[in-house]
């Protein structure tokens, strides 16, 4: 069934000699990946070593003559590899830059990264062919054009909303932001050097099989084996044999105590690990004479805690619970006790993907006695952070990489200020300095409108979610009150509801209403305004309200109960919604306006 099974570095997967390309076949799924995981590929590539494992892939290759050109058929991993090629066509663009000076090696490093990507002696023929969903294929040739890895291709219009020239640019931008770390020309192109080694030497295994039916028998097996062994498996092995050693007769203790551990960050291993990461990360001034790692990270996460382990496992377990337990608190997996305010502004932190502030929340949560912190302390910190995220993930400033450092640096402020091993802030000082490290970060208020005016459910479809429900709940009284957050199984019951519909195909009923029955520019105000959050709100009823008309969505109504579930069900959110007899590009636009101010002022960054 399966012909070959090989772990593969980049740059012999997509290797310079050999006559491959991989093409992604019609009925896959068009190109799905966002700002999250373009973030994370970025991230996992430059903060790791060189040699980190990005999954696997699966082709069926069905060519037999090795002198031809090898077509193979990409039928798992086509997000990832889509993905990569995005990023490597970004970092060839960037390697174009007319300030460096032109060498052998320069050269040499150019045409061998463009080889990666364009088949070598083939004129625009690139290494990688998506798929035609949702011009995919077309825009990722332009995207080739645009790096200077092709000599001609056609744009196709509203080019720029679509995801991958979006991916291209984030990620263009992405590198540029990586180079302006360092300050000479010379020193940029070392840094640009270092990024393609990271992406070179990463690693892929490639399955290929011989058919259709073989990837299908594939996927089964894989989807139903077990998991391998994790850093937190090896960490309670290191750990656990170490306290054996050290205090025969207690294992069965030590066991069940670092169980306590697990059971409070909850099954996730992303949780679990991060929570590690995080630990270090917040602690490491109290913890350099033991390790001396700049920051935890996934592939030196092992390294970090050995070291943890062997100075003093008994000492680590404890600190393990007792730390494991505040965490579980700032998840939101358990509520702070008696502090119901605070448990809530924890659960919007989450919601606004504050995930990487947890180091900061956990050594406040640690040192809130020594600090002498209330919980109205800690609701103060969690509020300037919800507005932190809310002004962050609306408009990628700061920079995702530079979230970890500018919590750590936070936190070495906090835990540098010490007299006699006792933090000598007081409490009002501890909410000064982290409002304004926070204000001297936080992006600045005209870049926060323009996000918020642009296509936000496209960019960032949580924070959008995010931000409908806190403008309705900041208007909602106890009669109205309602819980926006509910789950039916594993989603929400109340959906983000596109007013003028986001399907490929405009409904004549709205062609008509949004465009006077021009269908080109009714296709073209989809590309431009649906995802606007002016054209956005709340219902509970998604399903029902669909693609109808304007008028039909305002005047829905429940079959059983009769009660409104339409526009006229009487949230805030569609105030301006119940009475007009028609929706357009205007009202969108003057209502993204109304909802941008709204949400300005909901979140300064204040103590």
């Amino acid at each position: 069934m399966i012909d070959s099974v090989k772990n593969y570095a980049v740059s012999a997967l997509l290797s310079v000699d050999e006559k491959i390309i991989y093409t992604i076949p019609r009925y896959q799924r068009e190109y799905t990946w966002g700002k999250w995981q373009w973030d994370t590929l970025f991230e996992d590539l430059v903060e790791n070593d060189k040699n980190y494992f990005l999954g696997s892939i699966i082709c069926i290759n069905q060519t037999k003559d090795s002198l031809e050109v090898r077509s193979l058929e990409l039928v798992d991993g086509q997000q990832r590899m889509t993905t990569l090629s995005i990023f490597m066509a970004a970092v060839y663009a960037h390697y174009c830059n007319p300030d460096f000076k032109t060498t052998d090696d320069l050269i040499g490093a150019r045409l061998n990264l463009k080889n990666k990507l364009i088949l070598k002696g083939v004129t625009n023929q690139s290494r990688l062919v998506p798929q035609v969903q949702n011009n995919n294929q077309q825009d990722y040739r332009y995207v080739l054009k645009e790096a200077g890895l092709f000599s001609d291709a056609d744009y196709i219009a509203h080019m720029g909303n679509r995801r991958i020239m979006r991916a291209y640019r984030h990620f263009h931008l992405r590198v540029e932001e990586f180079l302006n770390e360092v300050d000479s020309i010379d020193a940029r192109l070392v840094a640009l050097d270092g990024l393609i080694e990271k992406i070179n030497t990463a690693t892929l295994v490639k399955i290929e099989v011989s058919s259709h039916s073989d990837a299908y028998t594939l996927f089964e097996s894989l989807n139903n084996r077990g998991v391998p062994l994790t850093a937190i498996d090896l960490i309670k092995n290191k750990l656990l044999s170490k306290l054996e050693v050290s205090e025969k007769g207690s294992i069965d203790q030590d066991y069940d105590d670092w169980k306590k551990v697990l059971e409070a960050l909850g099954d996730d291993y992303a949780v679990q690990e991060r929570f590690f990461r995080h630990y270090y990360n917040a602690f490491k001034p109290t913890l350099k004479e033991i390790v001396n790692v700049s920051v935890a990270t996934k592939s030196n996460l092992m390294q970090v805690y050995e070291k943890l382990i062997a100075h003093d496992a008994k000492i680590f377990l404890t600190k393990m619970i007792r730390h494991s337990e505040w965490y579980s608190q700032i998840i939101s997996n358990k509520d702070v006790p008696e502090q119901p305010k605070l448990s809530y502004l924890l659960q919007d932190l989450a919601r606004v993907q504050g995930v990487p502030s947890y180091l900061l929340m956990m050594l406040l949560f640690a040192k809130r006695e020594e600090l002498k912190l209330d919980y109205s302390h800690l609701e103060l910190v969690t509020k300037s952070l919800i507005a932190f995220f809310v002004r962050r993930n609306a408009t990628d400033k700061p920079a995702t990489r530079d979230l970890t450092r500018i919590f750590m640096g936070i936190a070495e402020k906090l835990l540098s200020n010490n007299v006699s091993d006792q933090l000598s802030y007081s409490s009002e000082q501890v909410v000064a300095l982290i409002v304004e490290a926070l204000q001297d970060v936080s992006t600045d208020e005209d870049t926060l409108r323009k996000a918020l005016s642009g296509n936000l459910y496209e960019e960032n479809t949580a924070l959008c979610r995010f931000l409908l429900c806190a403008i309705e709940q900041r208007y909602m009284t106890r009669e109205t009150s309602k819980d926006l957050w509910q789950l039916r199984g594993k989603k929400y019951l109340w959906s983000i509801e596109h007013i003028f519909p986001q399907g490929e195909n405009v409904p004549d009923c709205w062609v008509d209403m949004i465009a006077e029955g021009d269908k080109i520019l009714a296709k073209g105000y989809l590309e431009t305004h649906v995802h606007r959050i002016g054209n956005l709100t709340l219902t509970a009823y998604n399903g029902e309200l669909s693609n109808f008309s304007f008028d039909k969505k305002q005047n829905l109504k429940d079959k059983v109960s009769d009660a409104a579930v339409g526009y006229k069900n009487g949230l805030y959110l569609n105030k301006d919604l119940v009475d007009p007899d028609s929706w357009t590009i205007a009202q969108i636009e003057a209502r993204t306006v109304k909802l941008a101010n709204v949400i300005l002022d909901m979140y300064p960054i204040t103590g």
